[in-house]
């Protein structure tokens, strides 16, 4: 029996892309905003796109801080995907204008960290770029170091501040890239994924990543 993956329409996201892309991994696919369904799914992807604070806004109203909460305590696999990751951190500090104020929104909380804007020449970072994963990575299994991933976005996690001392538990697998400055392209903690790059969009490396986390479900 094929996998069942929730795509979760909070309002926010690519949400056809990501049911497409889902759905050649083999899995059956519902893209829904009810949250029992995306709790008791097999994996739940959570999309994002847009700016830190709207997303989070979102995701509260519709309940998925809540739906991402439960099913991480509870071991249920979840996939977040551009600001999707964003959100999962502590805040995100946010600049409305050259001259305005940062402004910070509180996220999931689920790891420790800042979203903040890239110290880059050029933004947004828009393109494709190369990734450096650690060896033991499940979601990069089999892809290629000079495979290049689908970014866009202009701010970014630039520090991992989250560190185990517990030699029981397995560290989380943190996964570089570089626009300017290095910042935080995955992360794999556990029950947790999360990419700031599109893998709906990045082409076969992107349907490998896919079909590496649709393989743990």
């Amino acid at each position: 029996m094929p996998a069942h993956v929730v795509v979760f329409d909070y309002g926010s996201g690519n949400l056809r892309s990501a049911q497409r892309a889902m759905e050649r991994t083999g899995a059956e696919v519902t893209v829904t905003s009810d949250p029992r369904v995306a709790l008791e799914s097999d994996g739940l992807v959570v999309p994002g796109v847009g700016a830190f604070s709207a997303c989070m806004s979102s995701l509260r109203a519709a309940g998925g801080d809540r739906v991402i909460g439960r099913r991480v305590a509870g071991g249920r696999p979840v996939l977040a995907i551009c600001v999707g990751l964003q959100v999962l951190f502590d805040r995100g500090v946010e600049q409305a204008g050259v001259h305005a104020e940062e402004k910070a929104t509180e996220g999931c909380g689920e790891w420790p960290g800042t979203v903040e804007r890239l110290r880059a020449p050029i933004l947004p970072h828009m393109g494709w770029n190369t990734v450096r994963a650690p060896e033991d990575s499940v979601l990069f299994d089999g892809i290629d170091p000079d495979d290049r991933f689908y970014f866009v976005h202009s701010y970014a996690v630039r520090t991992w501040e989250l560190a185990s001392h517990n030699p029981r538990v397995n560290p989380p697998r943190v996964t570089w890239a570089e626009h300017g400055e290095p910042f935080v392209a995955a992360v794999e903690n556990g029950p947790l994924s999360a990419t700031q790059f599109h893998p709906e969009k990045s082409g076969d490396a992107g349907a490998r990543l896919l079909a590496n986390w649709a393989a743990t479900l």
